[in-house]
């Protein structure tokens, strides 16, 4: 796992649900917390894009409901900067759930754009991914 350039926009706080993109078996997923997430005491931990999370499997198939699975998150509503001054906003938030904490995706089709940061900072996600933005 590489650091991610730039500063990216936290727009996933805990507790918040996010639609899978992939075909884990997985449809909705709650996020229970953020892996690496450090801040100051009483605030909540929030995901942004390219963040490793725990999340509960709230939809699904039903060996997969109500399990605890790792995820990245791929895709976020809160525009966030780019180094070279774009900013980015995609149209809905969604994660990618793994095999392990090492970052091998479970599914094998990702389906709509996977941002530029996720690719670069896990590269078993990015070859996986058909459109990366």
């Amino acid at each position: 796992m590489k650091a991610v350039k730039g500063r990216i926009t936290k727009g996933l706080p805990s507790q918040a649900y996010v639609s899978t993109c992939d075909n884990s078996g997985a449809k909705m997923l709650k996020v229970i917390s953020v892996k690496g997430h450090k801040t100051v005491r009483g605030r909540m931990p929030a995901a942004g894009v390219g963040d490793l999370i725990l999340a509960s499997v709230k939809k699904g198939k039903l060996e997969m409901r109500k399990t605890v699975v790792p995820a990245i998150i791929v895709r976020q509503k809160r525009p966030y900067r780019r180094p070279d001054g774009t900013r980015v906003v995609f149209e809905d938030n969604a994660a990618v759930v793994l095999k392990d904490m090492k970052g091998n995706p479970k599914g094998t089709i990702f389906k709509g754009p996977i941002a530029k940061e996720v690719a670069e900072r896990w590269p078993a996600v990015a070859k996986v991914a058909s459109m990366i933005v």
